[in-house]
């Protein structure tokens, strides 16, 4: 006959009866270190990423389009904008198979760089920046770069492969091109604010 738990356990002692308390797996319990070390890591891998995709756009493939531009810069490269007569200059230069290929930088790598830099930069502030009003303003422009930025491309290729070139859509590529040059600077900017605060916070929770 089989014996009940409580006869097993005055035979054998407590250790005999099965335990109602779950083991623990200390191995799976998720510390803010380790959070804070996942973190980083993707911090890393996504400024490694959009570190290449900037030297790729910018550095290498649109100094390349000057190849079949005549040697004119493309709008994107000229930070303090860029005039009809440049414009000009450049249709003339450029056929549509060079438009084509400027259109097709623009849809891959002038469309990835902006946005896996934005949101580099936002976690990097989420992660940094424990004040939320700081955090949300920190956020407004990598936002801002990322859709100027989208902007800007779409502004240059319609005034490119425009049929008659339009001024005004000149004074608005060239805008855009400004504008998204000065955000990428603010957004650098505003990721060294978060680093110097998350620096700063680390200190003073190891006190407490």
């Amino acid at each position: 006959m089989a014996k009940t738990p409580a006869q097993r356990a005055a035979k054998h002692g407590a250790a005999a009866t099965p335990s109602s308390t779950p083991v623990v797996n200390a191995g799976t319990q998720r510390t803010p270190q380790k959070a804070q070390g996942n973190a980083n890591l993707l911090l890393i891998a996504g400024s490694v990423a959009a570190l290449f995709l900037f030297w790729y756009f910018h550095l290498l493939t649109l100094n390349q389009m000057q190849d079949i531009s005549g040697g004119l810069a493309m709008p994107d490269s000229m930070v303090f904008g860029f005039d009809v007569a440049h414009v000009e200059a450049l249709r003339a230069a450029m056929d549509s198979d060079a438009r084509g290929q400027l259109q097709f930088v623009h849809k891959t790598a002038g469309m990835l760089f902006p946005l896996v830099f934005g949101l580099v930069s936002m976690t990097l502030v989420a992660v940094n920046v424990a004040n939320k009003a700081v955090r949300r303003v920190l956020w407004v422009f990598p936002v801002l770069f990322a859709a100027v930025q989208l902007w800007a491309n779409v502004a240059i290729d319609n005034m490119l492969g425009a049929e008659v070139l339009d001024p005004g859509s000149v004074t608005l590529a060239s805008t855009l091109v400004v504008l998204s040059w000065l955000l990428l600077v603010l957004t650098l900017a505003g990721m060294g604010l978060a680093l110097f605060l998350g620096r700063k916070r680390k200190p003073a929770a190891a006190e407490q």
